[in-house]
C-alpha cells in the first residue's frame, strides 16, 4: 500500500500574500448559519462566536456569544483586547509544565519490552501466525505424500490470493468497518485489541513469502517430473521466470529498499505483479491440463479445478481498482509556498480513509488523507512540501488529477473506537486528523507541534481546526524549540484522562512515542511503514 504523504513543517518567515480562501465549514449559531473564514471576526462556532488570532498565537481563543456580536467592530474591539494575552502565554495552554514531570518506569525489563513491542509487534506477529499456518500444512501434506503438483499449485494460489485480497480496497474498508463496530461502551481491552486493525499488512507479507517458498518447493517437483517425462518443458519454464519475479517483488518490497527507492518499489511491485498474474494464468492452465484424467475435456476440468477460480479471484481483485480510474476536476488553493489544498466533489467519504492521485496513472500514485468537512459535499486534501511530486503540485496546482480506486480506511478509522482520547499531530500530519476533530464523535484533546502553522497552512484551515477544537495546544517548535514528545504526550494523556493516543507523525516520531508510551502502559497508536 503506497504510504499517505504527510509533508514537512515550514521553513520560512518571510512574509506573504494569501489567496483568497476556499468555502469552510458552516457553523450552526441558533438559527442563523455563519461561514468560518480567515478573517479573525468570522469565526463562528456552535453556540459562540470566535476571534481567532490573525497573528501567529496560537493559543486559547477568546469566545463571545452571538448576542454580544452586532458588528465587525464589536469582534474587533474584545479581539484587541486580548491580542497580547494570546501572544504571551495561549499557545502554552494545555502543556505548560511538561517539563517538570517525570514519567513513570517502564513495566518489562528491557529485552522484554523490546520483544514484545518492537519485534514482536502486531504486524510480525501477524507475519509470523501465516508462516505457522503454512509450516503445519507443509508437515501435513508432506510426509504422507500428498505433495501433488496440483495440490502444491492450490496451496500457492491460496497464499497468493490471501495476499492480493487483504489489500483490496472494499475488503479493507469491511475489515475496518467490521473491527471499528465494537461500541465505546465495550471494554478497554477489547477496544484496544481491535484497534490494531492497521497492522493486516503482515498477513499480506506473510502470505507473500510463504507463496515464494511454496513455489520454490513446486519448481523442485516439477523439475524432478521432468526428468521422468511426467512434466513438460512448458511448465518449467513458466514456473522459473514466476518465481524469480516473486523473489525480486519481496526483495523489492523491503523496507530500506521500500524506503530508499520508493518510486521504483511501486514500478516493480505493479508490472512485475501484472506480469506475474499473467504467468500464473499460464502456469495453471498448462498444470491442469498437465494433470486431468484423460476423459475429461479441458473446459471441465477447468471448471472443477480450485486453481482456476482462485486465479480468477487475485485477477478480479487486482482489476478492481482500475475499473474505477478516473480524472476528476479539482479546486486548488494555494496555502503557502510549503501547501496546497485541493478540493474534490466526486465522493464525500467517510473519515479517516485516504484516497490516492496521480498526473501519470501507469507510472505514480500518491496516497493522502481525506478531509471531510461537515455539511459539505466531496472532501478536501492537503499536500504538503516533501518531494518532487508535492513540490511541483504546489508551485503549479492541479485543475485535474486521475484517482483509482475507493476511499480507503487507514489507521486514523479507529478514532471512534474511544471516549476520550488524545490526537497528536506534527506538521501536515494535522490533515488525517482533522476529519475526525470535525465530525466530533469522539472527545479529542489536539497537540499539534509545528512551525508556525498559520504561516504553513493559512488562516482559513487553522481557524476551522480550531474552531472545532478550542482547547487544543499549539507547539510552536520555532519559539519554543523541540520538545520531549514521550513527555509531553504523557502529560496530555493524564492531564486529559484520556483511554489512547493516536499519533500521526513522521516513522521516526511515531516510532519513539508509540513505544515511549506502550512500554509504559499507555495504549498508543500510529502508522506503521506498511499500514
Amino acid at each position: 500500500m503506497t504510504p499517505i504523504h504527510l509533508g514537512t513543517h515550514g521553513r520560512s518567515d518571510d512574509e506573504e500574500v494569501r489567496p483568497p480562501s476556499l468555502p469552510l465549514p458552516v457553523f450552526q449559531s441558533g438559527k442563523s448559519p455563519y461561514y468560518a473564514s480567515s478573517h479573525q471576526s468570522e469565526i463562528i462556532s456552535c453556540d459562540t462566536m470566535v476571534a481567532a488570532p490573525h497573528s501567529a498565537a496560537h493559543g486559547p481563543i477568546t469566545t463571545f456569544t452571538v448576542r454580544d456580536i452586532v458588528s465587525t467592530e464589536a469582534v474587533q474591539k474584545p479581539y484587541d483586547s486580548c491580542a497580547s494575552s494570546l501572544t504571551e502565554r495561549g499557545d502554552r495552554d494545555g502543556w505548560e509544565g511538561y517539563e517538570k514531570d517525570i514519567l513513570p518506569p517502564k513495566v518489562l525489563p528491557k529485552t522484554l519490552r523490546d520483544l514484545r513491542y518492537i519485534i514482536l509487534n502486531v504486524y510480525r506477529r501477524l507475519f509470523t501466525l501465516i508462516v505457522l499456518v503454512n509450516i503445519a500444512v507443509f508437515i501435513w501434506v508432506v510426509f504422507p505424500s500428498k505433495d501433488s503438483l496440483e495440490a502444491l499449485g492450490n496451496i500457492v494460489l491460496a497464499n497468493v490470493s490471501v495476499s492480493i485480497l487483504i489489500r483490496q480496497d472494499r475488503v479493507v474498508n469491511g475489515l475496518f468497518w467490521l473491527f471499528t463496530s465494537i461500541p465505546q461502551s465495550a471494554p478497554l481491552w477489547l477496544r484496544k485489541f481491535v484497534a490494531r486493525v492497521y497492522s493486516l499488512g503482515g498477513i499480506h507479507s506473510g502470505s507473500a513469502v510463504a507463496a515464494t517458498l511454496w513455489l520454490i518447493y513446486f519448481a523442485i517437483q516439477v523439475t524432478q517430473d521432468l526428468r521422468t517425462k511426467t512434466a513438460g518443458i512448458p511448465l518449467v519454464v513458466v514456473t522459473y521466470t514466476l518465481l524469480l519475479l516473486l523473489m525480486l517483488i519481496i526483495m523489492m518490497a523491503m523496507p530500506t529498499f521500500r524506503r530508499l527507492h520508493h518510486d521504483s518499489f511501486e514500478m516493480v511491485h505493479r508490472f512485475l505483479g501484472w506480469t506475474a498474474t499473467a504467468l500464473l494464468w499460464a502456469q495453471i492452465l498448462l498444470l491442469i491440463d498437465h494433470s486431468r484424467p484423460a476423459h475429461l475435456s479441458f473446459g471441465l476440468a477447468l471448471m472443477y479445478a480450485p486453481a482456476f477460480w482462485l486465479v480468477l479471484i487475485i485477477t478480479s481483485s487486482i482489476a478492481s481498482s482500475w475499473i474505477y480510474l478516473r480524472k476528476v476536476p479539482v479546486t486548488s488553493q494555494v496555502l503557502s509556498k510549503h501547501a496546497v489544498r485541493l478540493h474534490f466533489d466526486y465522493v464525500t467519504p467517510t473519515p479517516g480513509s485516504f484516497t490516492r492521485v496521480s498526473n501519470r496513472p501507469l507510472t505514480e500514485w500518491h496516497s493522502f488523507a481525506t478531509i471531510k468537512v461537515p455539511d459539505r459535499k466531496g472532501y478536501d486534501m492537503i499536500i504538503s512540501q516533501a518531494g518532487d511530486w508535492t513540490s511541483k503540485a504546489i508551485a503549479e496546482p492541479p485543475t485535474h488529477l486521475w484517482i483509482r480506486g475507493v476511499p480507503t480506511f487507514g489507521v486514523m478509522n479507529i478514532v471512534p473506537l474511544f471516549r476520550r482520547l488524545i490526537i497528536v499531530a506534527t506538521g501536515s500530519g494535522i490533515a488525517p486528523c482533522a476529519p475526525h476533530i470535525f465530525a466530533k464523535k469522539t472527545q479529542i484533546k489536539l497537540l499539534w507541534t509545528s512551525r508556525n502553522i498559520r504561516k504553513t497552512f493559512g488562516d482559513a484551515f487553522v481557524d476551522a481546526i480550531m474552531t472545532a477544537a478550542p482547547d487544543a495546544a499549539i507547539y510552536d517548535t520555532d519559539a519554543h524549540g523541540r520538545p520531549d514528545m514521550v513527555k509531553l504526550v504523557h502529560h496530555m494523556y493524564k492531564d486529559f484522562d484520556a483511554e489512547a493516543v493516536c499519533i500521526i507523525s513522521n516513522p521516526s516520531v511515531t516510532n519513539k512515542v508509540v513505544y515511549g508510551l506502550m512500554s509504559r502502559g499507555v495504549p498508543a497508536f500510529g502508522a506503521i511503514w506498511d499500514s
